[in-house]
This record gives structure tokens, sequence and C-alpha cells, in this order.
């Protein structure tokens, strides 16, 4: 299977559409069951591979409010079949997983059974507080460690810094460059830059600084046809939720119209 990873040197960002799993059973909003949720799931994903985006992430958003890691052994075993679901229905893609919140090692685990390529991580260095609680400790050590015990090398970890829904009180010392060369440090493939809520657009001067870490430098909100223009040669990969949905807003149904107009806008 050929990567959909972006190159060294390229300038059109890869385009990565965001599957929002529906509520899963055991969180409160929870009303569809697994086989409901994953034809949903599927259906977007067929959207977004036919429309060209050469990434998938699926993410557990409507799981709010959100709890703090070690996750359920429902919420495990639903986001599985979700994301192997939405690997068959869209076999060539760059596929992510994300598991709210601190579910890096539930993530890693989904990603490598699915044959997933890379996860995303909310907390790989530093703590600071979210608006779900502290998050207290780095992912980096035990899900590096979790990774070579699984020979799941070839799992890409890309890392939110200064993320988004949080307070950064903690280490409003560091600046995002030093956020991002903190994740270099400690092993990160890319780094994933927000702005302050889903849906807000990242600062053009974050990506740039959080790019002097050396490694890909990702967006992870905000972004829309105009900001791909805007991006271009700077973002290596841009994660998109919000803007493909009907009216904008990340809870509602996927709009392929919106789906078309971000790729045309990158093309």
């Amino acid at each position: 299977m050929a990567s959909k990873a972006p190159r060294v040197g390229e300038k059109r960002p890869l385009l990565v559409g965001m599957v929002h799993a529906l509520a899963l059973p055991g969180s409160p909003r929870a009303r569809l069951s697994v086989a409901e949720i994953v034809k949903v799931a599927v259906r977007e994903a067929e959207v977004l591979a036919g429309e060209g985006f050469g990434g998938i992430i699926v993410e557990n958003m409507h799981d709010t409010p959100y709890v703090n890691g070690p996750h359920a052994p429902e919420t495990v075993a639903a986001m599985t079949r979700v994301a192997a679901a939405v690997r068959e229905a869209a076999p060539s893609v760059f596929l992510g997983v994300q598991v709210l919140s601190m579910g890096h090692m539930e993530a890693l685990a989904i990603a490598h059974a699915c044959g997933g390529d890379f996860i995303r991580v909310e907390n790989f260095a530093f703590a600071h507080v979210a608006d779900e609680g502290l998050l207290a400790e780095a992912a980096a050590g035990p899900l590096l460690r979790a990774r070579r015990r699984l020979g799941a090398g070839r799992i890409r970890l890309y890392c939110d810094i200064k993320k988004k829904h949080a307070s950064h009180a903690l280490t409003s010392d560091l600046s995002v460059g030093d956020a991002a060369r903190g994740c270099a440090f400690f092993g990160a493939d890319g780094v994933i830059v927000t702005g302050s809520h889903t849906g807000v657009a990242a600062e053009l001067g974050d990506v740039r600084e959080a790019a002097t870490s050396g490694l890909e430098t990702w967006v992870g909100s905000g972004v829309t046809p105009k900001s791909v223009a805007e991006l271009r040669g700077l973002a290596k990969g841009l994660i998109v939720g919000s803007y493909l949905k009907r009216g904008g807003r990340w809870d509602g149904p996927l709009d392929p119209k919106r789906c078309r107009e971000l790729v045309r806008a990158a093309e």
C-alpha cells in the first residue's frame, strides 16, 4: 500500500479529513448502535476519499464531555470497529486515529490493529490544563516504548503543541518553537499547530515558528479554502473538520460540496 504521507519538498499539503465517529456506547450522548455508527463513518470516509482527500483521521469527537484515559473497553472496541471499516472503505488514504482524551495508547493499538498510518497525540511533551482536566504526564516515554514493543514503528506520531481547548499557564515561559523543539527532542514525527478552539484558525506566525523544530508541521484547526493558499509551502498536512460540515459546524453532517471546495483550493 503506497503511503500518502507528505514528502519533503512537496508544496501541496496533505489534506486530512476528519471522520468524527458519532457518540460511542457508554458516552453521555450515545444513541446509535455500533453498527449504525460504523455505517455513518464509512459513508463519510467514502465521500472524503472520493473527493480527493489523501488522508482521513477517525476521532471520537462526539464523546463529550471527555474523560482522561485509560479508556473503557467499550470505547476501544467501538473505535477499532470504526477504524477498521474506514480502512476497508478507503484503503489507499493515509489513515489516522485519535482517542480523546489522553487516549494515545489506545489509539496506537487501534491503528496497529487496523492498518493505520498515524495517530494524533495531545500531550506528547509538557503538561497543560485542558477543559477535561489536568494533562499532567507527557505521553512520549510510555508511548514510544509501546510502539517499539508492538513492532509498530511505521505508525507516525503527530503531536499537538499548545493544544486547543486548554490553558498553557503552566508552560507560559515556553514559546511555540520551544514546545515544538521539545517534541522533536522526545522523538515525535511531526507537530500540529492549532487555534485556541475547534474551528479557530492557527496563527501563521505559529506555524512558521513550529517549523523551526525541523519536524513536519501540520495545521489542525480552522482550515478553509482561503487558508489553504496561505499555508501552501508552510504546512505538510492540514487536518480539516469543521469546514467540511454543513454550516461549518463540527457536529453537523458532512457536506460533499464543502469537501470539493477545499480540494479545489488545494489544487
